[in-house]
């Protein structure tokens, strides 16, 4: 009879799903169940932190204290539960507690051992893990493969990777899980050179191996959200080629990919403007079935975006059945970034009519879509409507964006006296927008005061001093300019070489000013002095005043003759077939005598340039650009 009425309970327990249905067994196990049955007690308590609802940690621990006989099994399932309700402080707590009622029905195993030791990696509680990694060597269970695992996990979390390591070298036989659980730790402190040493010299690998490295040079190389669209730091770039290129090794390893993997190389796709393996990627996707949800559409509408291709972002966002506010912010921020301002406000406000309530990056969008499009008052009235409206207050990356606006604008002063206004002291960025404001606008003055607090910030960027010394080349201050230069070479300033790259057959080629190393240079030159000759002959003259050396007008054209973005285009000229698109990615912002040529370049060579620098998307096509000169 007994037997009977404690298989009900179990088959009961196995087919609960909410807090409430767990409430009516337990009152009938109490009512049914005179004698105490372990077995039930561990199903009740376990049933309860399967439960898909938050796990109600009173009624858990009121039920673990109301066991009298308490089995390992039962102390192993609290400590879970602490550890799985994020309170893993408690799970520390009631394994030492544990260790106080040691007798015949309760001794600490393997089960125990990892539980807290994933607690204290939680924590950080170096001191107690170590104590605990004691316990294990008295217990016996340093050879353990479940507990080796575990310390590994939790040395590496608490900052200690040499200890990890030491884990790690000291197990017989490491299988593929004690692997990855360090390669992730790598990774996730940043520290990808001793993860790719580690991987190189795993025996196997598996999907979450191949995942965690491509993830790993992914996230170091990608552009992320910012209104910024490119590095200014050569070795990002090379982080998000490493990510492809672990990817190709991967599939010549047989290794299936799956969504995760895709989420991470679409990352890196966009951060090198890589839009014919992003395309790949989109084709394998499909081919192979693997659904496009919210998160990976939105991946993909950010590649094809971030990769120049509008068009094709607009198509994916279009097809998503559902959309979330990153989702909306990553299509308003492209639209802004390629100058379509006017798109951008009305993107919002179909968001807005849907129900979608905007967050910081939605206004970092609207804001850099009115800044790139000239659209100041639209720009005031989006700043305030955060807090008027959404109830959230702007930070500092909405007020140096509203500076770039009034300062494009050529509205100066304004910008100044915001900058003055604002509730908390302007960082590097914002003192950067309103320099590059005052380059624009030829105001020497206010420039020099921008610079002063720009330095005291950021003294060892070499962009600040060159911005600086344009402004002075173009007032024809070489005195000052002079000065600068020796004041730059005087200090350690980290310079940052102008670099542009052109995707041609999938593969992403690179050109610094004046580059020579590409095995085709001497083609590339040859074809790059037949476009100057070209374009000159239709009009083009150099605008040597981009210039910031004091030299005669044909040294300053021989430099501005081979600037990467110009080097760039003539490797496409040359490699890519007549009349289709070339996209031309800048990591820093394109020069006037650059921006001047390509026009010209588009007009007689009659092909569309997408050109993406470190501020925003340029058009060019028959002669003019999409900015409209606007930038």
């Amino acid at each position: 009879m007994r037997k009977g009425i404690e298989q009900r309970i179990a088959s009961l327990l196995k087919d609960t799903k909410t807090q409430k249905q767990l409430l009516q067994v337990h009152a009938f196990y109490i009512k049914t169940c005179s004698s105490h049955n372990r077995f039930l007690q561990a199903k009740l308590l376990g049933t309860l932190v399967s439960l898909p609802t938050p796990i109600d940690l009173h009624y858990a621990r009121a039920l673990f204290d109301s066991f009298p006989l308490r089995d390992t099994f039962i102390w192993n399932t609290m400590i879970r539960t602490y550890l799985y309700a994020q309170n893993p402080q408690h799970s520390v707590t009631l394994y030492f507690q544990m260790l106080l009622h040691h007798d015949d029905h309760v001794s600490v195993d393997s089960f125990s051992l990892s539980l807290v030791f994933q607690a204290c990696g939680r924590l950080l509680d170096w001191e107690n893990g170590t104590k605990i990694h004691t316990h294990v060597l008295k217990l016996g269970f340093a050879p353990d493969l479940f507990v080796q695992t575990a310390l590994i996990e939790m040395y590496a979390k608490c900052g200690h990777l040499d200890y990890a390591c030491k884990v790690l070298d000291s197990m017989e036989e490491p299988d593929l899980v004690s692997y990855n659980v360090l390669l992730v730790e790598y990774v996730r402190i940043g520290e990808i050179k001793m993860a790719h040493q580690l991987f190189n010299r795993m025996p196997q690998r598996d999907l979450v191996s191949w995942n965690t490295m491509i993830h790993g040079y992914a996230s170091l190389g990608d552009v992320g959200t910012a209104h910024k669209l490119s590095h200014t730091d050569v070795e990002h770039i090379q982080q998000s080629n490493e990510a492809l290129k672990l990817f190709h090794e991967m599939q010549v390893a047989n290794v299936v990919p799956d969504r995760v993997t895709m989420l991470s190389v679409l990352s890196a796709c966009a951060s090198l403007g890589a839009l014919g393996m992003g395309k790949m990627v989109h084709e394998y996707i499909e081919r192979n079935g693997i659904g496009i949800d919210m998160k990976l559409g939105t991946s993909l509408l950010d590649m094809y975006a971030k990769c120049g291709d509008i068009d094709n972002a607009l198509r994916m966002f279009e097809l998503l059945d559902h959309k979330d506010v990153f989702t909306w912010s990553v299509m308003i921020m492209g639209l802004a970034n390629h100058g379509f301002g006017e798109q951008a406000l009305a993107c919002f406000s179909k968001m807005i009519t849907e129900g979608i309530k905007p967050n910081d990056v939605t206004f970092i969008g609207l804001l850099s879509a009115c800044s790139h499009s000239g659209l100041v008052d639209k720009g005031w009235v989006c700043f305030k409507s955060m807090s008027c409206l959404y109830g959230f207050s702007p930070k500092i990356e909405h007020y140096g964006c509203m500076v770039d606006i009034l300062g494009r604008a050529g509205l100066l002063e304004e910008a100044r006296e915001l900058i003055r206004t604002m509730p908390f002291a302007p960082d590097a960025i914002v003192w950067r927008a309103f320099l590059g404001a005052c380059k624009i606008h030829k105001n020497v003055d206010l420039a020099q005061e921008a610079t002063l607090n720009l330095l005291e910030l950021e003294p060892h960027i070499d962009g600040n001093y060159l911005l600086l010394s344009n402004i002075y080349s173009q007032a024809k201050k070489w005195d000052r300019v002079v000065m600068l230069r020796r004041s730059m070479k005087c200090s350690t300033i980290q310079r940052v070489p102008g670099s542009s790259s052109v995707e041609v057959d999938n593969t992403v080629y690179e050109f610094v000013s004046g580059d020579k190393s590409h095995p085709k240079s001497l083609e590339i030159y040859e074809m790059l002095e037949e476009v100057l000759d070209r374009i000159q002959c239709a009009g083009y003259e150099p605008l040597t005043t981009s210039t910031v050396q004091d030299v005669d007008e044909q040294e300053k054209q021989n430099a501005l003759a081979t600037h990467s973005e110009k080097l760039a285009i003539a490797y496409g000229l040359l490699t890519t077939p007549p009349g289709s698109p070339i996209r031309i990615f800048k990591n820093l912002r394109v020069c006037e005598d650059c921006h001047l040529s390509i026009k010209f370049i588009s007009k007689v060579y009659q092909r569309k340039i997408v050109v993406r620098d470190r501020n925003r998307f340029h058009h060019f096509y028959g002669g003019s650009c999409s900015c409209r000169d606007y930038w």
